[in-house]
């Protein structure tokens, strides 16, 4: 018997498997530009993307590992695998641990192994960033799984206060205030507490979204919950962004998930609150 055959016996009726170790035949595929000895963050711009469903390469792809059938990206090229289809008020389940291989520019020992969460994401690859959808992000990062970035012009706010290191934190208990590219605040707010594994063992992320509202869980605790989702249309008017496509990031380092699944929800649970 086959190892997605294992998996695909234990499937909860309660959920959509976007990935089960079958097959990735739920997702499409996107890589941008390639970064390499002449190409830096100087001229990155200018140089060709590698495009759509065009993984020569290899950077998506099914593995064997420790006996399951897992998905392995490899980060070698940035860019992201992301659902064919497009989902509203949900709970989005995953599981990720990271692998050994780093590549330009993050490969030195002392850059974090990076990937990430996009969620809602919307418009074309290339449009309004290099290499992913315009989305809402889902940080995963060691050290910073759990932490919010705005993808190429989306909003949300977050309850947060500035640390000593200028840097803004989730806190339950501060103002809220608005996070994107054109806010004072920034576009990065960082999660709290930390619940993040250490590197090398299999981390469960647990993403709530219903409505304007998401919620941003690590290994059953609730590291962020982020209100009224948004982006720019482009004319100045801000409007709602609670749809839109699931992506997974390959940035420079190698990772690798599971146990993908999805499921509609009509309403947050009771036990999350703000």
């Amino acid at each position: 018997m086959t190892f997605a055959c294992k998996q695909a016996e234990k499937k909860d009726p309660d959920w959509n498997y976007l990935f089960n170790g079958d097959n990735l035949e739920q997702w499409d595929t996107y890589l941008g530009p390639s970064f390499g000895p002449d190409v830096s963050w100087e001229n990155i711009e200018s140089q060709p993307a590698i495009g759509h469903n065009n993984d020569s390469l290899g950077v998506f792809s099914m593995v064997d590992l420790d006996g399951t059938s897992v998905m392995r990206i490899s980060g070698q090229v940035w860019g992201g695998i992301f659902t064919k289809g497009e989902f509203e008020n949900y709970h989005l389940q995953l599981q990720f641990k990271w692998g050994s291989k780093k590549w330009y520019p993050r490969e030195e020992p002392s850059d974090k192994r990076d990937s990430g969460l996009l969620y809602h994401g919307i418009g074309t690859h290339g449009e309004n960033d290099l290499f992913w959808l315009k989305s809402q992000e889902f940080q995963i990062q060691e050290g910073d799984c759990g932490d919010f970035w705005g993808v190429a012009g989306t909003i949300i706010d977050v309850r947060a206060h500035m640390g000593k290191d200028s840097t803004y934190y989730y806190d339950p208990n501060a103002e809220l205030l608005t996070f994107s590219e054109h806010s004072e605040n920034g576009r990065n707010c960082k999660k709290y507490p930390d619940a993040e594994k250490p590197s090398g063992e299999w981390n469960t992320i647990d993403l709530f979204c219903f409505e304007g509202t998401s919620v941003h869980m690590v290994n059953g605790t609730v590291t962020m919950i982020l209100n009224n989702s948004r982006h720019n249309a482009g004319d100045g008017k801000e409007i709602p962004l609670t749809k839109g496509k699931i992506e997974l990031q390959s940035e420079s380092a190698e990772v690798f998930y599971k146990d993908i699944k999805i499921r509609p929800i009509k309403s947050l649970p009771n036990t999350i609150k703000e």
